[in-house]
């Protein structure tokens, strides 16, 4: 889920400009090599065959793999967003960066997974056949998750989380408030540990299909409104627009979550723990308050999970027991801290190469899985470690060759459009002075 940049120092190269992975220097490495573990658990997870192997299908799992890793993309996204937006301090590359970069291979995956696998075999969720215009609309949004609106992809559902943050960040950064992530941090952690059971799910969108479309009308209205405010530079209106999409991140998770509270409150903390880290290291904060911040939001997670994670919760966060969400965040935390500390070494090239394109990774290894299973339809299942391990081998060689391919000839292309989009977007309607002059202070 390669949604986060691989940060870079001021002198940033072609493709940051339009928000994309940069060739990090070593000393940053570490953030590749996190997203490279944390695709490759989601992936090996989602195959499940460990689990086959150790034919322990129905036992429950004490750590969760797919946590672990979107805990960990969540922990790198929260460090990395905030210093890519800070370091252009213009709000309107920073989302043109994300709309090159997160959308064409979403598309992509889409629309080949739609002409490639039959209707048996498909990765797209049968209500997105239902009611196609909507499905549509809501994933256009990228908010589907918290809209009562079918993930077209299952693996998307974390996309609508790492959106929200944007709306997050740039809301704080026009009105000058971005220094504050751990205050905010602390209380989503507080939130989660108080709260955790008691916000009424889908209150929005609980009465049914009707509900859902009009949330739908209601969220593009909104965005689309926010997004010509920043899209002119005015620097008062992008101040408007960024004011809404906070908003309206704030009134869907609080009202309108399809995830376990807990869960949701404690995503958002973890993303800004991860900002609090980055400001740490920048010496934007001290190194006590900064730990301690850390400190308190990884035992909400640990504890929330302990308190909320059980009975009906179970089918909101996909896991099998508290052990299993808990001890997944817990680990998440601990690997990030591993790389954090380690992050002055060099790290090895593989790992870092499945970092840059950990989100071609994340997004088709669904679709890589339903073709497998369509390849061996009427086949006998592997039962040997030989099969077993041969299966597993053609998985990962396949998904890493399509990944990379879809790194090239989707990702990399869309950054230099968006580029130069960009570019053209400036000379037609230059920002205002005013809002250069404050972003230099915000970046100072």
């Amino acid at each position: 889920m390669k949604l986060i940049e691989r940060a870079s120092p001021r002198r940033t190269n072609a493709r940051t400009a339009a928000g994309g992975a940069a060739d990090a220097p070593s000393r940053l490495g570490w953030l590749d090599a996190l997203r490279g573990i944390a695709a490759l658990s989601v992936a090996i997870y989602h195959l499940a065959l460990p689990f086959v192997w150790l034919n322990a299908n129905h036992v429950p799992r004490y750590l969760d793999p797919g946590v672990f890793g979107v805990m960990l993309f969540f922990l790198v996204s929260g460090y990395i967003i905030p210093a890519s937006l800070e370091r252009r301090g213009d709000v309107r590359a920073f989302w043109a960066g994300r709309f090159f970069r997160i959308y064409p291979v979403v598309v992509v995956t889409v629309v080949l997974s739609l002409l490639i696998l039959p209707r048996g075999h498909t990765v797209i969720q049968g209500w997105a056949f239902d009611h196609p215009l909507l499905t549509l609309a809501g994933n256009g949004l990228m908010v589907q998750d918290m809209m009562g609106v079918t993930n077209v992809v299952g693996v998307m559902w974390t996309l609508t989380y790492e959106m929200i943050f944007y709306y997050f960040v740039t809301t704080l950064f026009v009105r000058g408030r971005h220094r504050q992530s751990a205050p905010i941090s602390i209380a989503f952690a507080a939130a989660a540990l108080v709260l955790g059971a008691w916000l009424p799910l889908s209150t929005l969108t609980g009465s049914g299909l009707p509900a859902t479309r009009n949330l739908v009308a209601a969220a593009g209205i909104v965005v689309v409104a926010a997004m010509v405010c920043v899209f002119t530079g005015r620097a008062d209106l992008t101040r408007w627009g960024g004011t809404l999409l906070g908003g309206l991140g704030l009134t869907l998770i609080l009202l309108n979550s399809r995830a376990a509270t807990f869960e949701t409150l404690i995503i958002f903390a973890t993303m800004f723990a991860g900002t609090v880290l980055y400001r740490l290291e920048r010496g934007q904060l001290d190194k006590v308050p900064a730990l301690l911040c850390c400190a308190f939001v990884l035992t909400s997670g640990v504890v929330s999970g302990y308190l909320y994670n059980r009975g009906p919760a179970l089918w909101h966060t996909w896991t099998e027991s508290w052990k299993a969400f808990s001890f997944a965040y817990l680990a998440a935390w601990t690997v990030f801290a591993a790389g954090m500390l380690l992050r002055r070494r060099r790290f090895p090239r593989w790992l870092t190469w499945l970092g840059t394109i950990s989100y071609s990774v994340y997004l088709l290894h669904n679709p890589v899985i339903h073709a497998m299973d369509w390849l061996l339809e009427g086949h006998e299942p592997f039962e040997s470690w030989q099969g077993r391990g041969a299966q597993f081998v053609a998985f990962m060689a396949a998904l890493l060759l399509i990944s990379h391919l879809s790194y090239r000839l989707v990702e990399i292309p869309f950054q230099k459009l968006g580029r130069r989009v960009m570019k053209a977007v400036d000379r037609r309607f230059p920002r205002e002075a005013e809002e250069k002059a404050a972003a230099t202070t915000a970046t100072a």
